[in-house]
């Protein structure tokens, strides 16, 4: 069974690189998973990867690389050189992309893995219907989540709703990272798709994402112990 410590993802969404040290400093060596998305890397660009990887800790790279084949895969052989554990595209780029950017970590010579962003975790079926995909979220998921696959990602990122499904559909080897996480009782924000950790894990969530639950909490350490305790 994989440990608790290595299905937590702890999402670094802030504006600066002392911000970002700074929950790293306060989570210890509880956690060594960490994402870091568009606002962190928008405001510090590739240092701050390089500053927590070489620290030991390993990065979930949430930059969602969403265009043509060759500028996708040249962008995954960078993340390569900066030694991310995992990364993410958009489904919605297509076969063509999904392939470079697979083939592309693979000839980076590392352990990065390419995950696939199928629907995302703020939005619900009035919002996919709105943007001219008929059906139903999860239906929309599973299909997405098969493209990547045959493309030969390593995973998908959906909502822990759809987790089963993709397990029913997938199997349990293809990773199934999930969003939208909200302890009980803590604020759902801007997510629509919610669960709590333990309902991930049971789902068959390979890894879950936490941000400001965490983050934003007066004890980052405990509230992490918590949510591990909650995965155990």
């Amino acid at each position: 069974m994989t440990p608790a410590r290595d299905r937590l993802i702890v999402a670094l969404d802030v504006s600066s690189a002392a911000q970002a040290r700074k929950i790293v400093a306060s989570l210890g060596d509880s956690i060594d998973f960490y994402k870091v998305g568009l606002q962190l890397y928008t405001a510090e660009g590739p240092s701050v990867v390089r500053d927590l990887v070489g620290s030991g800790r390993r990065v979930f790279l949430d930059l969602k690389y969403h265009d043509i084949p060759n500028t996708v895969a040249s962008a995954v052989r960078e993340a390569g050189k900066l030694g991310v554990s995992l990364l993410t595209v958009h489904t919605s780029g297509g076969t063509k992309m999904l392939r470079a950017a697979t083939d592309a970590a693979k000839e980076s010579n590392s352990a990065m893995k390419v995950v696939a962003v199928t629907v995302l975790t703020s939005m619900d079926e009035e919002d996919l219907n709105s943007v001219g995909v008929p059906g139903s979220v999860e239906e929309q998921v599973v299909s997405l989540a098969a493209l990547a696959m045959k493309a030969g990602c390593h995973g998908v990122v959906s909502s822990a709703r759809e987790v089963r499904a993709l397990r029913a559909r997938l199997g349990n080897d293809f990773l199934v990272v999930t969003p939208g996480v909200r302890p009980a009782g803590v604020a759902h924000g801007d997510q629509a798709r919610v669960v709590t950790p333990a309902e991930a894990i049971a789902a068959g969530a390979s890894h879950i994402v936490v941000g400001r639950p965490i983050t934003a909490a007066p004890s980052p350490a405990l509230e992490a112990e918590k949510i591990l305790q909650e995965i155990s």
